[in-house]
């Protein structure tokens, strides 16, 4: 029997979907929901409608009531904590009485080029784009009129935190995404914030949420946020809280991979590799400096693009394969054609692809026109050309990682590797190893990512022992047993990427002329 009093609910709000994990007190899953949404291009800024926010939000917890119902005849009543997680950066700022005062602008956004380039010289501190301080000193640039209305300024995770709870807080991994951090302090760095209040004016103390690490209480379940979560009524008020984070974070914890020396990658509708370090990297516009859900520092190399374009290609094979009167599942055909990757050659072949949908950063990109090209003479076959999509989906990955190994000279020991692009066995995590020229391991459990994530931190601020860190928590509860596969690749995979790149990074100028004329 299932006690939900001592149960965890984990919710995560990412790129393609909202997904949450109700976990036992064994940090076993018991229940899983689901709801599918997209972002939207309006005016130039990919966002999503509030109203897209909230519906998704009650979709994917009626799709987990219902599994708990099915599965353990069990209605959600209660659980012995929630946390809020979702995708980091981005813009939503809100006037004193909360009214919202412009579109939220996402991560995926290269419109703060400016902006981010004047703060990275001004703090001697790399600001991506993405990150919340670009975008409102862009807007600041811009010369937006909602600037001096702006009374709070928070993330999409903060922001659902705020609807359910009415505190104005916000985990420390996720805020590293916000503004810089100080991991000695366990708050903003405050000679950045003395720099940007002397540069525009603006006291952020007084607009940013209140930084919590892992473990702290983070607020309660209240009257509106119960009927926000659940409209049907069952769900009860009081529920605790755990400090709400960002996807990189709950990525971190999925993984077990928030000890120093440790490190992941999350490979989906975008990629990021996270290594914990002892030390702080030079300025690198590549690399952003960010933390764990304890507030230790971490090297992240965040690329905007991974698997969308790879997932065109896929629905177009899959008509084509319909055309011919094939009756395979759509989702069958990725295990199909990921193993057909292997069978290509090492480097592709010379074939060449750019996966870019989007703008990417690491390459100085602010747009992306997603481009396949190849020499008359290349080997053009199937398995070669999975191979490139494969390759293309890590390669920017890559050229971030190359600066952390061979510029800063810091040590990947290993990776674990989680999201879509691992799900068929022994591929992703080939590949990955080959672009790292590391072993890359993958875990049963980190499978349900992010939700799950999200939910051991919410077990970790109810059942840790005294004074004992998040890393001790989850060696000790969770990951003493974990099912790993390990993958290294050979001399031959790792060779044939770094041929790839180098014809990848030469054929860049093919993805800026592309830009520039379609």
């Amino acid at each position: 029997m299932i006690d939900l009093s001592k149960t965890v609910l984990g919710i995560e709000l990412g790129s393609t979907r909202i997904k949450a994990v109700l976990i036992d007190e064994k940090h076993i899953p018991v229940a899983a929901g689901v709801h599918e949404w997209s972002d939207h291009l309006e005016n130039g800024i990919w966002t999503y409608f509030d109203e897209e926010i909230r519906l998704g939000l009650q979709s994917c917890v009626r799709d987990l009531k219902r599994d708990l119902k099915e599965t353990h005849g069990l209605t959600l009543e209660t659980t012995g904590a929630i946390g809020i997680s979702a995708m980091m950066h981005g813009y939503l700022p809100f006037d004193k009485d909360g009214r919202q005062l412009c579109s939220f602008r996402t991560w995926k956004n290269t419109i703060t080029g400016d902006a981010a380039a004047r703060l990275t010289d001004l703090f001697g501190f790399n600001i991506p784009q993405r990150w919340s301080i670009a975008h409102l000193y862009q807007a600041i640039l811009n010369g937006e009129d909602h600037v001096k209305d702006i009374a709070f300024l928070t993330t999409l995770a903060g922001y659902i935190h705020w609807q359910l709870t009415g505190e104005k807080v916000i985990g420390i991994g996720d805020a590293s995404g916000m503004f810089p951090i100080d991991s000695a302090r366990l708050d903003y760095r405050e000679d950045m914030l003395a720099q940007f209040k002397e540069l525009t004016g603006i006291d952020l103390t007084q607009i940013l949420p209140k930084v919590l690490p892992a473990g702290a209480n983070a607020g309660r379940l209240t009257e509106a946020g119960a009927l926000l979560l659940d409209p049907e009524g069952d769900l009860r008020t009081g529920i605790p809280f755990a400090p709400c984070e960002g996807d990189a974070g709950t990525g971190m914890t999925a993984t077990n991979s928030v000890k120093v020396y440790t490190g992941n990658v999350s490979a989906g509708t975008s990629d990021f590799a996270m290594l914990v370090v002892d030390r702080e990297p030079g300025v690198h516009r590549e690399i952003d400096m960010v933390t764990t859900p304890s507030g230790d520092p971490v090297a992240m190399v965040h690329c905007n693009n991974c698997t969308s374009d790879l997932n065109a290609w896929v629905d177009l094979l899959h008509e084509a394969a319909s055309l011919a009167g094939a009756s395979v599942e759509k989702n069958d055909m990725y295990p199909l054609l990921f193993k057909k990757a292997l069978e290509g050659d090492a480097d592709c072949g010379g074939l060449l692809d750019y996966n870019y949908i989007a703008g990417e950063g690491v390459t100085d990109l602010n747009e992306g026109r997603p481009l396949f090209t190849r020499r008359p003479d290349a080997a053009f076959n199937l398995a070669n050309f999975m191979r490139a999509q494969l390759l293309s989906a890590l390669a920017t990955l890559k050229i971030g990682l190359d600066i952390l190994t061979q510029t800063e000279h810091l040590e990947i020991r290993k990776l674990c590797g989680h999201g879509g692009f691992f799900k068929t066995p022994g591929v992703g995590a080939r590949l990955l190893s080959a672009a790292a020229g590391a072993p890359v391991q993958t875990m049963e459990t980190a499978g349900e990512g992010g939700p799950y994530g999200m939910a051991l931190l919410g077990a970790f601020m109810l059942w840790r022992k005294d004074s004992e860190s998040l890393p001790d928590y989850l060696e000790r509860c969770v990951f003493s047993d974990a099912q790993v596969t390990e993958i290294m690749a050979d001399k031959e995979d790792i060779e044939g990427f770094a041929a790839f790149l180098e014809r990848y990074k030469k054929g860049l100028a093919i993805e800026e002329a592309a830009i520039r004329n379609l």
